[in-house]
């Protein structure tokens, strides 16, 4: 036992530094997912023919094949092949990126879709065009509205992240790996890896909810107009 507890406590700082490049790639992957989901949310909803299709086929390609595929697809595949030069915490962000960008496009989908259809007509008479009322109108209320389902998403990418290793990204899983393989000390290095995803997983999502409450829309969320 007392081996066990010092393998751990040795092992923590290296622990630690992976559990930062983890955060680092969820929060690299939230933040493209987030751009990527609002853009094609608004060209779902709004675009014409043609864009639509498009962009159901990138949802439908990065929602139908699996995170692993995806990296070794990516990282051992169309970067070398693209002579994109990328190490494997960035390549991992991209890939995660893009495919948590394709279920947050569905979120704001349906945030967009939610809200009365009035106020984008009462816009253009007004005089504003199609991208202002968009832009000043829509989207913050869609926004607002997606943060429960976005907090979700946060969790699913922060466990999505632990495949990362499998291409060589020093993240919380390489880092125990690596000194379980050296200290045979396996099952207590895996639980405090276990431990550290817990713990980055409870801080993301009680800080969205508490983002969720601080933008909550009277009205829409249920809650009564004061």
């Amino acid at each position: 036992m007392q081996a066990q507890i010092n393998a751990v406590i040795d092992a923590f700082p290296y622990l630690l530094i992976g559990a930062v490049n983890t955060a680092v790639i969820v929060l690299a992957a939230m933040g493209i997912g987030l751009v990527i989901g609002v853009l094609v949310a608004v060209g779902l909803v709004y675009g014409p023919r043609w864009l639509r299709f498009l962009l159901a086929a990138y949802l439908w390609f990065f929602r139908g094949v699996p995170i692993l595929a995806l990296l070794f697809l990516f990282y051992f595949g169309l970067f070398p092949y693209l002579n994109i030069q990328m190490n494997a915490l960035a390549a991992v962000a991209v890939v995660l990126g893009l495919t948590t960008g394709a279920y947050q496009a569905n979120i704001f989908r349906g945030a967009i879709q939610s809200l009365p259809r009035g106020q984008f007509r009462a816009a253009s008479a007004l005089g504003m065009s199609d991208a202002t009322a968009i832009r000043t109108i829509i989207l913050p209320q869609a926004l607002r509205l997606s943060i429960a389902a976005w907090s979700n998403e946060y969790s699913i990418i922060l466990k999505d992240s632990a495949l990362a290793f499998v291409i060589g990204a020093p993240e919380i899983m390489a880092r125990a790996q690596f000194v379980a393989s050296r200290t045979y000390q396996h099952l207590p290095l895996y639980l405090a890896a276990a431990l550290l995803y817990f713990v980055l997983t409870w801080a993301g999502v009680t800080a969205l909810r508490k983002l969720e409450q601080k933008m909550r829309i009277p009205g829409y969320s249920g809650e009564e107009s004061s």
